[in-house]
């Protein structure tokens, strides 16, 4: 079982290198990972900082978007990466929000085909594979990287909607979760992806210790999830509640639990939740 820090996208720039180099230094930290949302910071970028400044971590790239990721670039960007940091990425593909991939010219006709395709030629380029590959979304002629990765980073879906999940269980390595995810819905999701083989499962949660959390972003994500917002689960609360709901995530099935600390200094309330796990 995994324990992983999300560098909250509203947390500046220039906070990512000091953040980066306190968690490296909490041996009970496994995981740090950078967000690519929408007008926030760009994920391959905010990973080769991390990557850069850490020397333990393994980061995760939570989420590059389908639609604006050319799956050739993206491998490239990727095998970079690996090869300077070898066995230290993990890399999240999603379909991107709907609204702002069409806000951003970049709406894709078939949303699963798009991943599916996307998925698949960056899984093969990075396995050194030369890829020929004439999809729905996906074109690449006679392809291949002159620098594979000698340590393959996994490839993940960040996918939310059962048949995203099923596709995540057959063309990932791995299936991401967003925040909001009780016990009984990772359960469900776990049903849902009904991999073959070793498949790990990344769960999202928000983190905060004490009072003071923001409501908005429960009424937020429950818009996003599609459930009430009294249904959107969260390691909130004293120390001890918070540890309790990311050990019911880990005990559903989780193979990795991160958390999104919700405060201008996050450090603290992983600490705090440290001390409680």
């Amino acid at each position: 079982m995994r324990l992983g820090v999300i560098f909250d996208r509203e947390l500046p720039p220039e906070r990512l290198v000091p953040v980066a180099r306190a968690l490296d230094d909490l041996d009970r930290v496994d995981d740090l990972w950078v967000v690519e949302d929408l007008g926030w910071t760009g994920g391959i970028s905010s990973a080769a900082t991390a990557l850069a400044a850490t020397s333990r971590l393994r980061v995760g790239l939570g989420i590059a978007p389908a639609p604006l990721r050319n799956p050739m670039l993206l491998a490239m960007e990727l095998a970079n990466l690996a090869r300077l940091h070898p066995g230290r990425l993990a890399a999240g593909i999603g379909h991107g929000v709907p609204a702002w991939m069409a806000r951003a010219g970049a709406a894709a006709p078939s949303p699963l085909a798009l991943l599916e395709e996307t998925i698949s030629a960056v899984r093969s380029l990075l396995r050194g594979e030369t890829v020929t590959m004439a999809g729905r979304s996906v074109q690449l002629d006679g392809l291949s990287l002159v620098h594979p990765p000698q340590v393959v980073p996994p490839v993940l879906a960040g996918v939310l909607r059962p048949r995203s999940l099923a596709l995540s269980g057959q063309v990932a390595q791995g299936t991401i979760l967003p925040e909001g995810f009780g016990p009984d819905r990772v359960r469900q999701a776990l049903g849902q992806i009904a991999a073959a083989g070793d498949h790990e499962l990344v769960v999202f949660t928000y983190l905060h210790v004490g009072p003071g959390f923001p409501g908005h972003l429960a009424a937020e994500q429950a818009a996003f999830l599609d459930v009430a917002p009294e249904e959107v689960a969260m390691a909130v609360g004293t120390p001890e509640e918070a540890a309790a709901h990311v050990r019911a995530l880990w005990a559903a099935g989780a193979g990795t639990v991160l958390v999104r600390p919700v405060a201008a200094d996050p450090l603290p309330h992983v600490k705090a939740l440290l001390a409680a796990l």
